[in-house]
């Protein structure tokens, strides 16, 4: 989706001079670089998930993204985010980039985490306080 209202939360992300490319816009690497920070700062805050310590981690194993229009530096962007799936051990994320203010899409895309043992690397449930904390993030298909 590309409207600004199919998402359940926004991070305010502000860019970077260095996101700039040599043709004056944010270059396309930047974007997953704000899925990434959207998706674990929601993680971070809502779950309380420490990133550092605990015994099951998201382990990214597919992104995507697809460019609407450009972004440039000084824009501050939001990130929206919904989670279209909520699988057992498995997230698919879904995240729009919008430039502030704006209600369609710069970019939108896809990041998926499967849920791994830190120790083992073998595939475990998404813990219980992670999917309570992406629980309302939900969207149905």
């Amino acid at each position: 989706m590309t409207r600004r209202d199919s998402y359940r939360s926004f991070l305010a992300i502000p860019t970077r001079w260095m996101d700039n490319d040599a043709y004056g816009h944010v270059n396309n690497v930047v974007y997953y670089s704000y899925f990434d920070t959207a998706v674990n700062e929601h993680l971070v805050r809502a779950s309380g998930l420490d990133i550092e310590r605990s015994p099951a981690i998201g382990i990214v194993v597919e992104t995507r993204c697809r460019f609407h229009k450009p972004l440039s530096f000084p824009d501050v962007v939001d990130a929206g985010l919904r989670v279209a799936k909520l699988g057992n051990s498995s997230v698919s994320y879904e995240i729009g980039i919008f430039r502030q203010g704006d209600a369609e899409a710069a970019a939108t895309g896809q990041f998926v985490h499967v849920w791994v043992d830190r120790a083992t690397r073998r595939p475990t449930r998404v813990p219980d306080v992670v999917r309570a904390a992406l629980s309302a993030l939900v969207v149905s298909p």
